[in-house]
């Protein structure tokens, strides 16, 4: 489990055994969204189509926009936050690239949207299978982005994360992620809370402005000049620099409020995620740390005990929220690892796995910094196995003792012995 449970009241609560996607929708359900607007897209689809039930049942009240497209369903979303209405919807791979244009339009008018992305490999080739590209790809958007282990955490972090965009001092959309297929279609036990209590804890939405009454004329102006614009008896504008300013801190102030948020939430309800930025496991002695996120955090924490009989100590940090990057925490975290083995499902093309070049640099100046290596994993949803991590682990022991350090993509799980029989020329143009 990815879970602290704490004594806890469940005598209203409800354990149903639900797919990844139906928890994320019974926490839409119980945020009470006004406005739903979502196109269809694997593996995300049953989000939305559950969605459309709850609303036609009659167990929400809300608008649900279809739409022709993923760019038409977040503009609707972008609208229909301005009026100051609670808006979710979900999506997939090339579903969140063709939204990309209204990612950063959405974060700079700082609109409290929360997408669910079932995480899908992206093309060319197609794949329908998870890693983590699609999420990696839009961290410079302006996004909080977390990510999940179990159908559980979707259903939680649904909950807190309303709360946290909706936060007068953060107001900014945010992703909640977790694995295509291995989370969104596979069935869980999940506890639904009593809707009193999430009504308790997530209070109607206030926003910091309404378009919705007609009687007074307002619009969103999201265009201005590089400069400090005088308005006279108003007084004056920030220029661009300083809305970029702006949204940079309230990312990285974000990060004090998702723990706060996190700790009412488990004292309210009884679940515990690490410190809700990252989960630990056996890291108390370890002189080896995994590092990682969803479906590879998993799968690590399933051969520590292994290599813990093999004389290793061996340790786990799932990392829950990737954006804003708590470096501060890192830092303190890693101060005394030697080792760090950073598991990535996704690559930064031209360079390395994100995770790693992401926690190097944030690493970087320490006194004694951990020997931090990387490896590329699962791609397209090729399977991570047990013998996978105990491998990375292992070489990364072993280059640490020759204090071989390596910026190169690491891969485990290639197959290119299978390919013999393929033209080397044409494999490497792509052919």
């Amino acid at each position: 489990m990815t879970i602290t449970e704490k004594k806890h009241d469940s005598s209203d609560r409800k354990i149903k055994i639900i797919t990844g996607n139906h928890a994320a929708a019974h926490a839409l359900r119980q945020a009470r969204v006004g406005v739903i607007a979502a196109y269809p897209i694997t593996p995300q689809s049953p989000v939305v189509e559950k969605i459309a039930e709850f609303i036609s049942e009659g167990k929400l009240k809300a608008r649900f926009v279809k739409v022709e497209s993923e760019h038409s369903a977040l503009a609707v979303c972008c609208a229909a936050s301005a009026t100051g209405s609670r808006v979710g919807t979900a999506t997939s791979s090339h579903g969140l690239m063709y939204m990309y244009e209204l990612l950063p339009w959405a974060s700079g008018n700082r609109l409290p949207i929360i997408i669910n992305l079932a995480t899908r490999a992206t093309g060319a080739p197609w794949s329908v299978w998870t890693d983590h590209q699609d999420f990696i790809t839009i961290r410079d958007v302006g996004w909080i982005q977390m990510f999940c282990m179990d159908n559980q955490e979707i259903y939680d972090t649904n909950i807190q994360v309303f709360k946290i965009s909706e936060d007068p001092r953060v107001f900014l959309p945010s992703i909640v992620a977790y694995d295509g297929y291995i989370l969104s279609h596979t069935m869980m036990p999940v506890s639904i809370e009593n809707q009193e209590d999430i009504d308790n804890f997530l209070p109607p939405l206030e926003h910091h402005y309404n378009l919705s009454d007609v009687s007074i004329v307002k619009g969103i102006d999201p265009v201005t000049t590089p400069h400090i614009r005088d308005r006279g008896s108003e007084g004056t504008a920030p220029g661009y620099f300083e809305y970029r300013y702006a949204m940079q801190k309230a990312l990285e102030n974000s990060i004090e409020i998702i723990m706060e948020v996190h700790d009412e939430f488990s004292e309210k309800f009884g679940r515990s995620y690490g410190n809700g930025i990252y989960k630990t496991y056996l890291t108390e002695d370890a002189d080896i740390v995994i590092f990682a996120m969803g479906s590879v955090a998993s799968q690590a924490r399933n051969v520590i005990s292994q290599l813990r009989k093999e004389g290793l100590k061996v340790g786990l940090v799932s990392l829950k929220l990737f954006r804003p990057f708590p470096v501060t925490l890192l830092r303190d975290l890693f101060k005394e690892t030697k080792i760090v083995v950073v598991f990535d499902r996704d690559i930064g093309y031209g360079y390395e796995g994100v995770l790693s070049y992401e926690l190097k640099a944030a690493l970087y100046g320490l006194k004694q910094a951990p020997f931090i290596k990387g490896f590329i994993v699962g791609l397209g949803g090729r399977d991570v196995t047990d013998q996978h991590i105990a491998k990375g682990v292992t070489k990364a022991i072993k280059e640490s003792e020759k204090g071989k350090i390596s910026h190169e993509t690491d891969f485990i799980g290639l197959k290119l012995d299978n390919l013999a029989d393929y033209d080397e020329e044409d494999y490497f143009k792509g052919g």
